[in-house]
């Protein structure tokens, strides 16, 4: 998989979805926009249905529940992590990635445009709280 870069500022979930998808973005905010999904949404970082809807739409199944991160070792082979999670006026947030293991190699897709790489193994710096397992 290859990164893709969110082109707006809560354009995380877009971005992750085309990078499991292999699109560009602009070719998945215009399959979201489609379904009513946009990126100043903020149910796309406060909540997990949207972003479920456009996997689901793109050809992919999502674990029904948020599991509990208990160690990258544990993690399935593409799964949506919510890392940066942090409460505003008691309502949850987070900045989604994509974690990836594959040809016995492990590492994390960020969107963000200001990173140098957008492909991490910086495992340490992360702090996932819980995942999505992702599937074909």
């Amino acid at each position: 998989m290859k990164p893709v870069i969110q082109q707006e500022i809560a354009g995380c979930a877009i971005a992750s979805s085309a990078a499991i998808a292999g699109l560009s973005y602009e070719e998945a905010k215009q399959i979201a926009n489609a379904l009513g999904i946009t990126a100043d949404d903020k149910e796309l970082w406060s909540g997990t249905a949207h972003i479920r809807k456009l996997l689901n739409k793109l050809g992919y199944a999502t674990s029904p529940e948020e599991l509990k991160f208990e160690g990258w070792d544990k993690l399935p082979n593409c799964a949506l992590l919510s890392i940066k999670w942090h409460l505003e006026k008691g309502k949850p947030f987070w900045h989604w990635v994509v974690f990836v293991r594959e040809d016995d190699k492990e590492y994390v897709l960020d969107s963000k445009k200001a990173l140098k790489n957008n492909i991490r193994t910086d495992f340490g710096r992360m702090k996932p709280k819980w995942y999505i397992e992702v599937s074909s």
